[in-house]
């Protein structure tokens, strides 16, 4: 078993760009694809590994889903994570532990059941000052710190941006918000991303290195 281990964790071959493909067992809509990642991100690290590669793999996932392909190897990369065959089923780290990654993870089914009709599309109308009803958001770092933030449907991700930057320091321009899988832009309401009470947005942060001396 050991013997196996080594052979695996030396090999290591860049993320490949093309998502895996499949077929859910029964059609599943994008809020039951969102509570089934949820439920294993939230059960993975109880089980073995390291908390920190875990939510480096978590991060990953979510920048390969949205297309960033150059974030998802670096995250992989900072965390010395090795991938074998090229992708995130299957990897370890530094120290040979095994991680594998369920494919409802990485991609949605070919089957995926769209729940938003053309009326939701249109654009949402302004709203008035007199509706704005706060509750608290919650985010979760890519470096595995939760932060609750105040805030009402009508924001906009670039608000919270700037909320999250008063709080935490952290420039709005280091950070890039996931929700379900997709990259939200600072344009992007929270009442367009059907977010509701006790979801979790992911914020990846990709500070720029230090100036070299």
């Amino acid at each position: 078993m050991t013997s196996i281990k080594k052979e695996n964790k030396g090999r290591n071959e860049p993320l490949k760009k093309e998502r895996p493909k499949w077929k859910s067992d029964y059609p599943m809509t994008d809020g039951q694809l969102r509570s089934k990642r949820d439920e294993f991100w939230d059960t993975a690290p109880a089980f073995e590994g390291r908390k920190e590669i875990w939510d480096a793999l978590k991060a990953a996932a979510y920048a390969a889903e949205a297309n960033d392909h150059e974030l998802a190897q670096a995250i992989l990369d900072g965390a010395s994570i090795t991938l074998p065959h090229g992708t995130l089923c299957e990897c370890y780290d530094e120290l040979g532990n095994r991680y594998q990654l369920p494919v409802y993870c990485l991609s949605p089914p070919v089957n995926l059941l769209l729940e938003h009709t053309e009326e939701e599309s249109l654009e949402p109308p302004e709203p008035t000052p007199s509706v704005r009803r706060e509750f608290p958001l919650k985010v979760r770092l890519s470096t595995g710190k939760d932060v609750r933030l105040s805030a009402s449907l009508p924001d906009t991700v670039g608000q919270l941006k700037r909320q999250l930057h008063s709080q935490e320091g952290i420039e709005p321009s280091w950070q890039r918000w996931f929700f379900s899988g997709k990259l939200l832009t600072d344009r992007t309401r929270l009442q367009e991303t059907k977010i509701q009470k006790d979801f979790v947005i992911q914020v990846i942060i990709n500070q720029p290195p230090p100036p070299q001396d």
